[in-house]
């Protein structure tokens, strides 16, 4: 905050006036500087006890530096800076890293006698005090000391300014005071400098005034003023350009040389210090610089007459701060900027983590694999445009190392900018980051189709089913047991599938290739909606305004869910999504995705990290035994056309929501990659929309292999574990007996028990007509989602009847009686046994045969008469 206004004017008026402080700040001076100088009087001994009464330790803190966010360069010893981030352009160096003729440049014209007094310069302090007093003025006349202590003072007020008005206000009180309150301000200066001349070196005062001295707006520091106006390092300033640095300090944003129009107008409205005029202003105080130099024996004549001839030639390099100096980069930037506005690391209070960021000097080692970033830039960009009639086209890429939940890439179609005129006026222009959510990138998220389906495929497996478990999964109107707990869901429309495909019976892993819709609401309605929903809260995922999936959860979608929730119809962030891959991939365990490897102060001391961890989410058997169904998807399956098939095992999904919104997630044990292509706003059809690079909806496939193969070709990959063997065991059920039932009552049986059933044509029975004679297979163990025949009874059947122990005739004459043709069949020579004993049919007893079938009884006698139909006796 701005210093309250200090009383030594108050003290001393009384005594002495305004004209007898300023004389009396001479007394002051020569006392404390040389103390064997006697002082006699009371207004002098008065002041001499204020003055020793005066704050004299002044806290040197870090004046105000950039936060830099760096990338490791896999081609240098060096990191990358991607950005920094500033209130004040300010690059600190050590004493070698400014040019000899800068030291002399300043001190020449500010401070000749720099290395001689004590933190001082008597001669004129006195003369500015006096002419302040007299002209109401605020001439300089300090040392180079003096002038540290003023800056420094007005960085420790700076920082702590909430507001432009406070940061001026300093900057006034410090600067432009004149009259009493001057004279108050100069006392206390020289009160700081004598006690900072006795705490650090001459070197090391000087060194720091260059490190802290404003050169014009933001530009502070001697380093970032050379590479800002003439595009060298300090180090390497030539005689006219230190000159013109060292001439800037005194009035720098007059002085200031990239502003060709001028940095101030005359009374009659005339701009000074143009470029027009060759910067006059600045030009006549470099040469006055070039002259005291002269003077002094810094600088020979021949090189005096050359620097002072030749013209002030300016080479602006601005320092664009912000994430848009990132490049294809900007977004991870912007990503990383988020978190340090965010996360208590960084600062308790938003305050202070602003402070952080834009004043801290901070350097901050990010994640970002720039092999894989340069691949997932060039896949995007190469296919993507950032804009397109007809559509708000977004597109982004995500890779997260599956291991420590480290950034590896994030990459956008859209050109980065957070200036709202930029953005409104025109079309590819983005400051929101796609791959994350909102509070980390202003993204509401988009729709991830079955990519979801990964969360319906977990909780089956946690309930102890098997992905060879064979379901119903034609589709159909209405799938029976949808539920919250026990309490019922409807489902309120039929589920559409890819290419309105008709559905099928088939097992999990099959329903996983081919990312069928009524094979996933299968196995949801033998599941509990909520618990599924729980699986994606455990897992981390949130939609992308922060809330949680279930009812319980705090805050919630504000609803129960629904069927068509389990296809991936709400919005969620792609790095969210792509976490969950990762985690299966991982055997289970879940890396809360991290953008920042290590943070250091200015003085290079490391400080704590956001909060991350590495948490067993998921049991490994289900992991594994998921990504073996998972693997089906990137193996002949919707997911193929992204598979690089370079040796790395990969498994993934594909993910459509409503043709406006398109998925490709895949991972190998090492490396996961999300991949979204769609309408960032509005429903364009993407499956009817091209590009230059082809079809919008095809173009997941392309990013998705281009980007995953880098990051296979840089971090390899594993095989995965195989599947659990009781997680993928071949499930046999119970086959209901619906002989007997009518056709209706029979299908909803084998409906209701996870079979398809398939109505054939009537047979004879003895069932009324209509109603199940037969079915095939019969009752019994069977794979759950087997087709079974059921055959309706045409009602015309006949039974034979058992004549077995009856005579010849009794028999013939019951089975013509029951409708047949009944006619002797085979004789049995038996010398013992009745004559004309029947021992059975053909066709046999009790099945049921078509009105006039023939049907052959055969029996015993002692002598069969000879003939074909005779059998001998073993008797």
């Amino acid at each position: 905050m701005p210093h309250a206004k200090r009383t030594a004017s108050g003290v001393l008026g009384g005594v002495l006036g305004v004209l007898g402080l300023s004389a009396i700040a001479g007394v002051l001076v020569t006392a404390t500087v040389t103390p064997a100088i006697a002082l006699s009087g009371y207004a002098a001994s008065s002041a001499i006890t204020l003055f020793d009464n005066m704050p004299s330790y002044l806290e040197v803190d870090q004046p105000m530096l950039p936060t830099r966010i760096f990338a490791d360069d896999p081609n240098s010893d060096e990191p990358y800076e991607l950005a920094s981030f500033y209130d004040q352009n300010r690059l600190p160096v050590e004493w070698d890293g400014i040019a000899t003729v800068m030291y002399d440049a300043l001190l020449s014209s500010e401070d000749p006698q720099y290395y001689e007094h004590g933190g001082v310069d008597l001669v004129g302090t006195a003369k500015a005090l006096a002419s302040n007093a007299i002209n109401d003025t605020s001439r300089g006349g300090s040392s180079v000391t003096q002038q540290y202590v003023k800056n420094v003072l007005i960085q420790e007020c700076e920082k702590d300014a909430a507001d432009d008005e406070e940061r001026q206000a300093c900057y006034l009180e410090a600067t432009q005071s004149k009259g009493a309150d001057g004279i108050e301000r100069k006392l206390q200066e020289m009160r700081y400098a004598i006690a900072i001349e006795k705490k650090y070196s001459k070197n090391d005062i000087l060194l720091g005034y260059l490190n802290i001295a404003n050169f014009g707006g933001v530009t502070y520091g001697i380093e970032a003023a050379a590479q800002y106006y003439f595009g060298v390092a300090a180090k390497d300033l030539s005689l006219g350009q230190a000159a013109t640095l060292a001439g800037m300090v005194q009035n720098p944003n007059y002085y200031r040389i990239d502003m060709p129009n001028g940095t101030r107008q005359a009374q009659d409205g005339t701009w000074l210090n143009t470029a027009e005029s060759g910067y006059k202003e600045t030009l006549d105080r470099r040469n006055y610089v070039l002259t005291r130099m002269h003077e002094d024996g810094k600088i020979t004549e021949d090189e005096y007459l050359a620097a002072h001839a030749a013209p002030i030639e300016p080479a602006i390099h601005p320092r664009q701060q912000g994430c848009v100096s990132a490049g294809g980069s900007a977004y991870f930037c912007q990503y990383v900027k988020t978190i340090v506005l965010s996360d208590p690391a960084f600062g308790e209070t938003p305050e202070a983590r602003q402070a952080a960021l834009r004043r801290g000097g901070l350097n901050i080692y990010t994640t970002i694999d720039l092999r894989v970033q340069a691949a997932a830039e060039n896949a995007i960009h190469s296919r993507i445009p950032s804009a397109i009639d007809g559509m708000e086209l977004g597109s982004t890429g995500v890779t997260l190392e599956t291991g420590t939940g480290r950034v590896l890439a994030m990459a956008q179609n859209t050109a980065f900018s957070e200036d709202p005129a930029v953005i409104q006026t025109q079309r590819g222009y983005s400051s929101l980051v796609f791959a994350s959510d909102y509070p980390h990138g202003g993204s509401t998220g988009f729709g991830v189709g079955s990519t979801f389906k990964v969360f319906t495929l977990l909780d089956w497996l946690e309930k102890g089913h098997s992905t060879r478990e064979v379901l119903n999964g034609v589709n159909r109107q209405a799938f029976q047991g949808f539920n919250c707990d026990g309490s019922p869901i409807p489902q309120t429309s039929k589920v559409g599938n890819f290419n309105n495909a008709g559905g099928y019976v088939g097992d999990v892993k099959r329903f996983t290739r081919d990312s069928l819709n009524s094979g996933y609401f299968a196995m949801a309605s033998k599941l509990n909606l909520c618990d599924i929903m729980r699986v994606a809260d455990r897992l981390n995922l949130t939609t992308a305004d922060g809330k949680h999936l279930t009812q319980d959860a705090e805050p919630n979608i504000g609803r129960g869910p629904v069927p068509f929730d389990l296809l991936g119809s709400l919005n969620f962030a792609p790095m969210a999504m792509d976490s969950v891959y990762a985690t299966i991939a991982n055997k289970g365990v879940q890396c809360t995705p991290k953008a920042i490897d290590k943070v250091t102060d200015s003085a290079g001391k490391e400080l704590p990290l956001p909060a991350s961890k590495c948490e067993q989410k998921i049991a490994p058997e289900v992991a594994a035994t998921a990504a073996d169904a998972l693997a089906g998807v990137m193996n002949g399956g919707t997911g193929n056309q992204a598979n690089n098939y370079d040796g790395v095992p990969v498994i993934g999904k594909t993910g459509t929501h409503e043709k406006f919104h398109t998925s490709m997630v895949q991972t190998s044990t090492k490396a996961a990659t999300f991949v979204w292509v769609g309408n960032v706003s509005g429903e364009a059809d993407l499956f009817n929309t091209w590009v230059d690079a082809g079809r919008l909806a095809d173009m997941r496939y392309q990013i998705s292999r281009e980007i995953q193969g880098t990051a296979n070709s840089v971090y390899g990959g594993d095989a995965f574990p195989p599947p659990d063997p009781n997680l993928s065991k071949p499930v046999y059920v119970d086959l209901p007996n619906v002989v007997g039932k009518s056709i209706d009552e029979a299908k909803n049986i084998l409906w209701g028990a996870g079979f398809n059933p398939v109505v054939g044509e009537p047979i004879p029975g003895a069932q009324p007509e209509g109603v199940i004679e037969a079915q095939d297979p019969p009752a019994g163990k069977v794979a759950g989602g087997t087709t079974v025949t059921i055959s309706p009874s045409n009602g015309q059947g006949r039974t034979v009847p058992d004549v077995k122990g009856q005579s010849l005739e009794a028999a013939l004459a019951s089975v013509a009686g029951a409708g047949f043709d009944a006619q002797p069949g085979t004789c049995t020579e038996k010398k013992q046994a009745g004559a004309g004993r029947v021992t059975g049919t053909s066709p046999g007893a009790n099945e049921i045969l078509p009105q006039g079938t023939r049907v052959t009884v055969d029996y015993e006698a002692k002598n069969c008469g000879g003939g074909k139909d005779k059998k001998g006796d073993d008797d």
